[in-house]
């Protein structure tokens, strides 16, 4: 009793974090004739959303009543979540007789880590729907099922030999314990809100679209699977994707713009593996919200369950994202807002000392990154031609914010993985990682049991993962006994080698990285330091979320709370491991990061590495890139040089220049 009261005041504001997956399941046979598309292309390339382009209540209803409809035809009640383009959470509900749980799996029987973990099926529902908002733009509509596809250890998952998707780690960004993402006040705000489960994976998550922008999104949860699909080659039917697709009728990504029309690394996106001909109901015909049986529930930390809301307009102050209107001039940049006209992330100065950045500097290095941001040929983006749309962000190494700011479009997954990415090149690249590292406790991994039914949770440590055995690891694998202690630069296109669970990348049958666990105990829920650096918060956030529904908690080996993703501020929302980054430097004395996130991983490359560069000449060369002779691709473990940035070819959209950054 006194342990249930403990964890009561212990975790009682705080909400669940993590990932992304996905399973097969089978449905009925689609009977209805096949409906037209019902969002003709538009024409939009980043500039139709208005204050009038929103999801309305009445919106929100007939999503909801679609997709339900082809819930009960298909005989899989669920769950259905829909969110705004920010977050905000505008409907959660639940049908009669919807599985109260998901189960986290990658099919692979890998132990630890979130695999095996029962998730309210609430969380995974809306988790689906962030994911399919965030990925999204006027230039491109990604699902989880997209998500899925970018996030294995090859791309195309199952094709031995072939390097891990382009967002590998992505799924663990907008944590409800980021220092960045916003949090739930009553009826909408500002976004860019977390994620209850970062970004999903699972099929079943979709884009939502009026009028050729992204107004939202829809997640579904029915088939008691919080996964992945591990093989693109084939055409599931997925009963979560086919209710959230049913779901989408009226409100569908135009045609151009979905996965499908997209590629990357010269290989095609995936958006879905059914379409509205695979229904089993026609969306039209749909009986309506009102004659529902089911009910809005709560979702503490996320939705009241009072009443459906209307979502925020993008690109106006109640989103949160605005236009800037004081430090970027002629970049058609936009800002995160406090949603009452405040800048929260303008130009300031650095906290770590005499070296530290000044705001001219970061104002200097943000106008120059969105510079060439808007000179940048898009890779995800239709049509063709299109700029690059992304999110900067400048930290210190401190890991404090800067300066964020963002290019018109840029999808809102960008806005914390930048930051991340921004953080976790200072953090590698500083004299302090190893230190501070070592000193973390260790992850605890967890198995749990909920019992809807009487109200009651346990978890039970099954597992550590100890911090400190990564840098042992790294300086093994580096040769380097000092290894992460400032002597070499680290991007995230660099730590990123060091992640995966082949050495070369893709390379089946080599050593895992030293910052990922070897393959086969690898899986995108278990996955090495990126995940064990968060993984306290992830238990801790699940714990509080049952705490607040009023469940009975038992749990044995508690881990300590902390303020936000990990106990070290300068990872406050935790790492990332995909590229887009470079550390910054004064001479030879480290004093920041650039993250860069929202196109390709190379254009995000570039943006960082370039922009800095060009900024270090405007500022007659105070800061810059970091001196050659320490970046890490000087460093070849295993006979394999590291990468330190890669940049696109023909890369701009004004000039036939190639090889940009090489040489500098």
């Amino acid at each position: 009793m006194r342990k249930n009261r403990m964890l009561g005041l212990v975790f009682s504001a705080t909400l669940l974090s993590a990932c992304g997956g996905g399973g097969n399941s089978a449905s009925s046979a689609g009977t209805a004739p096949p409906p037209p598309q019902p969002t003709p292309d538009s024409g939009c390339t980043g500039a139709c959303a208005n204050a009038q382009t929103f999801l309305g209540v009445s919106d929100v209803q007939t999503i909801i009543a679609q997709a339900a409809a082809e819930a009960q035809a298909q005989g899989k009640p669920a769950v259905i979540a829909v969110v705004d383009r920010v977050g905000n959470v505008l409907a959660v509900y639940r049908m009669n007789g919807a599985p109260d749980t998901m189960t986290i799996t990658s099919g692979r029987n890998v132990v630890g880590g979130l695999e095996g973990l029962a998730v309210p099926s609430e969380l995974a529902a809306i988790a689906k729907a962030v994911t399919g908002a965030y990925l999204s733009s006027e230039g491109n509509a990604f699902s989880t099922r997209t998500a899925s596809q970018i996030i294995q250890e090859h791309f195309n998952p199952g094709v031995l030999g072939t390097p891990a998707g382009p967002l590998f780690g992505v799924q663990f960004s907008q944590l409800p314990c980021s220092d960045l993402t916003t949090h739930f006040t009553a009826g909408t705000g500002a976004g860019p809100h977390n994620s209850p489960l970062g970004l999903s994976a699972d099929p079943g998550g979709f884009p939502l679209y009026k009028s050729g922008t992204p107004v939202g999104g829809i997640g579904v949860a029915a088939d008691g699977i919080y996964g992945l699909d591990p093989n693109v080659m084939d055409k599931d039917r997925n009963i979560d994707e086919l209710i959230a697709m049913a779901g989408t009728y009226g409100f569908g990504a135009p045609a151009d713009r979905r996965a499908d029309t997209v590629t990357a690394g010269g290989i095609t996106l995936r958006f879905s593996d059914v379409g509205y001909s695979d229904l089993a109901t026609h969306p039209q015909s749909a009986p309506p919200y009102s004659a529902l049986t089911g009910a809005l529930m709560t979702v503490p930390g996320y939705f009241d369950g009072s009443a459906i809301l209307a979502g925020t307009a993008f690109g106006q102050i109640a989103s949160g994202i605005r236009p800037d209107d004081a430090y970027y001039p002629g970049l058609d940049a936009f800002v995160l807002d406090d949603g009452h006209g405040n800048n929260r992330y303008p130009p300031i100065a650095g906290s770590d000392g005499a070296n530290a950045l000044t705001a001219h500097e970061v104002q200097t290095i943000e106008q120059q990154a969105l510079t060439i941001a808007n000179r940048a040929r898009a890779q995800i983006r239709n049509p063709l031609g299109s700029q690059a749309r992304v999110t900067v962000s400048i930290v210190d190494t401190n890991g404090v914010a800067l300066a964020i700011a963002r290019t018109r479009d840029a999808p809102v997954f960008g806005i914390d993985v930048s930051l991340q990415k921004a953080r976790t090149a200072a953090f590698n690249s500083g004299s302090y990682a190893a230190d501070s590292l070592q000193a973390l406790a260790p992850a605890n991994y967890f198995a749990d049991s909920i019992d809807v039914a009487d109200k009651k949770a346990t978890f039970t440590t099954v597992a550590q993962s100890h911090i400190g055995d990564y840098v042992s690891a790294v300086r093994t694998f580096l040769g380097m006994p000092d290894a992460l202690t400032g002597n070499i630069a680290f991007t995230d296109r660099a730590g990123g080698n060091l992640s995966r669970p082949f050495f070369p990348d893709g390379i089946d049958g080599t050593p895992n990285g030293p910052f990922s666990h070897p393959y086969p105990q690898w899986s995108p829920f278990q996955e090495g330091l990126q995940l064990d650096l968060v993984y306290n918060a992830v238990a801790l956030n699940l714990v509080g979320y049952l705490n607040a529904q009023g469940f009975a908690i038992s749990a044995d080996n508690v881990p300590a709370t902390t303020q936000y993703c990990t106990a070290s501020p300068r990872l406050a929302n935790g790492i990332q491991v995909f590229p887009g980054s470079v550390p910054i430097y004064r001479g030879n004395v480290l004093v920041g990061g650039l993250g860069v996130s929202g196109d390709g991983v190379d254009q995000d490359d570039m943006v960082s590495f370039l922009g800095l560069y060009n900024a270090g000449i405007a500022l007659n060369g105070t800061i810059g890139n970091a001196p050659t002779a320490i970046r890490a691709d000087n460093l070849a473990p295993q006979g394999v040089h590291l990468r330190y940035v890669q940049c696109p070819q023909a890369p701009f959209l004004d000039s036939n220049t190639d090889n940009v950054c090489d040489g500098k």
